[in-house]
């Protein structure tokens, strides 16, 4: 069974910083893209920042240059580094693994976590 759980969010100041995590577990071969997304209330979910698994990255206009995704494929986790941070950043965010390959030939797709607040105050 594989499994996504997030961890890292919070309550922070306008300006502060957070990383948060997501380590993927169960049976697993390799994980192809994986990103991190959010929701706000009453708002869709939204792409925030994606990687491959060859590393290349895609920030969403509104988080470039403050949010920076990364990913430890020996560990199977997946990281926002997240800076400067702005009360429109408050929102439940999310991870999600593409594409799995839980043993060679064999895939699954579209896996997320169950979500970590974050809570940005003014």
């Amino acid at each position: 069974q594989v499994q996504l759980v997030e961890s890292g969010g919070g309550l922070v100041q306008a300006g502060g910083s957070l990383r948060l995590s997501c380590a993927v577990s169960g049976s697993i071969f390799s994980i192809n893209a994986m990103g991190w997304y959010r929701q706000a209330p009453g708002k869709q979910r939204e792409l925030v920042a994606g990687i491959t698994s060859g590393g290349s990255t895609n920030y969403a206009d509104s988080v470039k240059g403050r949010f920076t995704i990364s990913r430890d494929n020996t560990k199977n986790t997946v990281y926002l580094q997240m800076n400067s941070l702005k009360p429109e950043d408050t929102a439940v965010y999310y991870c999600n693994a593409d594409t799995i390959e839980v043993v060679p030939g064999i895939f699954v797709h579209d896996y997320w976590g169950q979500g970590t607040q974050v809570t940005v105050s003014s």
